[in-house]
């Protein structure tokens, strides 16, 4: 069951941030958290967790943001668990210098989303592989998450990425 539960405004520590989303993306994972029994009973949970956000408070020890700068806020990062969250409201950033970007003004937070997810995790996988130049690279998967790792392969350099999926793509626009 799903609805909108009240959660305390959170605090901000001195290496955090409070935020306000400015634009939040639903995820696979939140659907897999609603169709039942898809991974195990769950309650007082809040949903999303992809989004660009307008800073609105900062602890003493943030250097590189200030309230008024709209940011895009990596996966994960911010404590989800507020209503806030999700209601337009304020959020919690941990070590607000480390998970923040700044976002340029001329992006606009709806777009930018998709730099919250699907790109860093894309990334992340490639890292995670070591792909070096020259590699082969299979991708299993080209929804959004696959294509941004066909992306992070052909900026490591590797010679050869081959993706697959039950979707046509065209590699070489992959790699543009």
């Amino acid at each position: 069951e799903s609805g909108w539960i009240e959660k305390e405004r959170p605090a901000c520590g001195p290496m955090d941030a409070i935020c306000k989303p400015l634009a939040v993306a639903i995820c696979t994972s939140d659907v897999h958290t609603l169709w039942e029994g898809a991974i195990g009973d769950r309650h007082n949970m809040i949903l999303g967790h992809e989004c660009c956000a307008e800073v609105v408070e900062v602890g003493s020890l943030v250097k590189d943001f200030k309230p008024g700068d709209r940011v895009l806020v990596p996966a994960i990062t911010p404590d989800w668990n507020s209503l806030e969250a999700q209601a337009g409201e304020f959020f919690h950033v941990n070590d607000a210098d480390g998970n923040l970007a700044l976002l340029p003004s001329n992006i606009s937070p709806v777009d930018a989303c998709m730099l919250s997810d699907m790109v860093p995790t894309g990334f992340h996988g490639v890292e995670l592989a070591d792909v070096q130049f020259g590699d082969t690279v299979l991708v299993i998967g080209i929804g959004p998450v696959g294509l941004m790792s066909v992306a992070g392969t052909n900026l490591r350099g590797a010679s050869r990425i081959i993706a697959v999926g039950t979707r046509p793509v065209c590699v070489e626009a992959a790699k543009k």
